[in-house]
């Protein structure tokens, strides 16, 4: 196996793009560049995309927006980060400092919408038929649904093992750069919520707004 084919942990991936300004999000990697016009972030989109040349096609995605570009890697074969993605994120880095622009992830997030079932083999066919969502390339018949335009969250389904009526049976799961995750459970009991469980952290924070509806802060880290 060739290191571009390398299958490498959370811990190693997280590790290999820290310092070139890059974060593992939801299985992917993510970076921010700032700009001061669309014009100039097509320009940061144009050479991401040039940097990564045939490669790019199956792993790199380009939000643009009047004041950012935002850069995704992520194998499209099956929807994780490969030894490829790593390497091209650190060369897609070296072409941006060379053109005085600073990758810097902090603002990335990635959304996940979880569904709790009891039978999620019933329940999947028609979140799969409602939405118009794709089968998640590499996961199992009963993972994740994703959108084929790559637009819209994630949906996955949660297995329940006892009904529960008086919780919500669908949350947000709102996946942040693991530094960021403290800031942003503080600003949310700051702003009414409460911390209702934290015995998954770092993986995920379970958050209920002052009506009791969850969500969940999530990061990479204790996962693998």
């Amino acid at each position: 196996m060739s290191d571009d084919d390398a299958r490498p942990t959370r811990q190693q991936i997280s590790d290999a793009v820290d310092p070139t300004g890059w974060c593992l999000i939801l299985g992917a990697l993510y970076t921010e560049v700032t700009a001061s016009t669309l014009a100039e972030a097509s320009e940061i989109a144009a050479l991401a995309v040039s940097t990564t040349g045939a490669d790019g096609q199956t792993h790199l995605s380009v939000d643009i927006r009047a004041d950012r570009a935002v850069l995704r890697l992520q194998s499209s074969d099956d929807c994780r980060v490969t030894g490829r993605d790593i390497r091209l994120a650190r060369e897609v880095s070296a072409a941006l400092a060379s053109r005085g622009w600073q990758p810097m992830p902090g603002a990335v997030q990635a959304l996940e919408i979880a569904i709790d079932a009891l039978d999620i083999e019933r329940v999947r066919p028609f979140w799969k038929a409602v939405t118009g969502y794709v089968d998640e390339p590499g996961s199992e018949l009963n993972a994740a649904l994703i959108d084929p335009a790559g637009r819209a969250p994630v949906i996955w389904f949660q297995q329940m093992d006892s009904p529960r009526p008086q919780r919500n049976r669908i949350h947000l799961d709102v996946d942040v750069p693991h530094r960021a995750a403290e800031a942003r459970i503080d600003a949310a009991i700051a702003a009414g919520g409460r911390l209702l469980s934290d015995e998954a952290a770092p993986a995920f924070w379970v958050l209920a707004d002052p009506e009791g509806n969850e969500a969940c802060i999530c990061t990479w880290q204790g996962r693998d």
